[in-house]
């Protein structure tokens, strides 16, 4: 069985940070929007339940996932919505949960490293970007040197329908993403959905999370100011050889150094 249901595999940290990136006011996601997940062993992840409000979530309402079973749905052709669906529904002592239907992009992240969080939040300002004819290119290159500390280089996918359907299509844009750049993003920016954040820390993800909000504003003020003047492509490159911007970047975004 690849879900499960196993409330003492669900670690503090996971549930205070599904609550706190679910607080109303920071307008990251509403009602049941959003997930979270944490890797909680090798090749296992802990994931919000499908209906539950990340804003009131509890060890209750997490189902643990087996990686591979899911990596393997994804990347069989013949897989079905009904075969995600059925390998997501944990069953135990008369109790059935189901693991969020968004649990594949989780799973395409854990395909390429053990990250240990892994956010997806559909903030409004974001959206908003994201649902316009810029979206594909508003983040192709950043606009301020914080920006670029803590987001490093997003990952644009383009929208497609939740589920195993935009599971398969994060997974094949994520092996491009790792082909050339040796690592996961730190940001997934979904076309005319939403955004994922991915860290080894807590406060990388709300690092990440908060640090997209923001970006999204200041593109949307940028636009309305007669356009985007991203920093120079050469100015990047430079920061990225710069050993106290590489250390500074791993320490607010939470990644590896």
């Amino acid at each position: 069985m690849t879900a499960r249901i196993d409330p003492s595999a669900i670690s503090d940290t996971l549930v205070e940070l599904t609550r706190s990136l679910g607080e109303p006011h920071r307008d990251l996601v509403i009602m049941a929007e959003g997930n979270t997940s944490e890797l909680v062993a090798s090749g296992t992840i802990a994931v919000k339940a499908s209906g539950s409000a990340m804003s009131a979530a509890g060890p209750d309402d997490f189902v643990v996932v087996d990686v591979d079973p899911l990596i393997a749905i994804m990347r069989d052709p013949s897989s079905t919505q009904d075969d995600l669906s059925a390998a997501l529904t944990a069953q135990a002592d008369g109790v059935v949960r189901k693991a969020s239907i968004e649990t594949l992009v989780h799973v395409a992240f854990r395909a390429f490293s053990d990250v240990r969080f892994v956010a997806h939040t559909h903030p409004t300002a974001v959206v908003s970007l994201l649902a316009s004819v810029h979206a594909p290119v508003a983040f192709a290159g950043p606009v301020y040197t914080e920006e670029l500390l803590t987001l490093g280089v997003p990952l644009y996918v383009p929208y497609a329908e939740p589920g195993i359907e935009l599971g398969r299509v994060v997974l094949e844009a994520m092996a491009d993403y790792v082909a050339q750049h040796a690592r996961v993003p730190s940001l997934v920016l979904l076309g005319n959905h939403g955004i994922i954040a991915a860290s080894d820390t807590a406060a990388g993800i709300e690092a990440v999370s908060t640090m997209a909000v923001k970006s999204a504003r200041v593109r949307v003020g940028a636009l309305s100011a007669g356009g985007i003047a991203p920093i120079d492509p050469e100015r990047v490159a430079h920061y990225f050889q710069r050993p106290d911007f590489i250390e500074r970047s791993a320490h607010l975004s939470g990644r590896r150094s």
